[in-house]
């Protein structure tokens, strides 16, 4: 899929600039759990930050970043890796959906994105955005833009409108020669804005 997305986003000079420059798939191979769990942590957090609380919660789990495991953690020792209140409580409930559900990808495959988004945010503190970033990163579903994401805004926004802030139907009329691919291009943006 990557060769085919790359010959549609190079079509877009900005793009085939992003894709000679960036290898936005380096990150490691996490399972569906620890993937959402990744995306709870992330929320309205700097991606340093976020990276740091990520990395002790991720310790504290002896790197077994389960339901089972998160549901064992004592909630104080979760609190001090950096996780608020609020956050280990949405690890829970992620844990106890994932123990009642299939959302790995298989069990959502013959879910369209929309359908993907309303089972997920039926989870208590999975938002639409959190939804997204599953549809993207876990699911690698190929044609998600998720314009919730500010990095992603604040990309298109340097990238093409030289910092000039753009609406969201203008990001939209950006982003439609990247389809079906809008995926792949997210990642790209992400690469460059986090590179600055």
């Amino acid at each position: 899929m990557r060769e085919e997305a790359h010959t549609v986003l190079r079509r877009d000079p900005v793009m085939a600039d992003l894709i000679e420059r960036h290898d936005p798939y380096d990150e490691p191979d996490w399972d569906e759990y620890e993937r959402l769990c990744i995306s709870i942590i992330n929320q309205q957090l700097s991606t340093a930050s976020a990276a740091a609380v990520r990395e002790r919660v991720f310790d504290l789990l002896e790197g077994d970043v389960t339901p089972a495991a998160v549901l064992a953690a004592d909630e104080a020792a979760l609190r001090d890796a950096g996780l608020s209140r609020s956050k280990v409580e949405y690890v829970r409930n992620a844990a106890h959906a994932f123990r009642e559900n299939d959302y790995t990808r298989t069990g959502l495959a013959s879910h369209s994105d929309d359908e993907v988004v309303d089972l997920l945010t039926e989870i208590k503190g999975i938002g639409a955005w959190t939804a997204r970033m599953y549809l993207l990163f876990v699911l690698e579903r190929p044609d998600v833009l998720p314009l919730g994401d500010l990095a992603v805004r604040r990309g298109i926004e340097q990238l093409y409108g030289n910092g000039a802030e753009l609406s969201r139907d203008e990001m939209r009329e950006i982003a439609d020669p990247w389809r079906p691919y809008r995926s792949v291009a997210t990642r790209y943006i992400w690469a460059e804005y986090e590179s600055d």
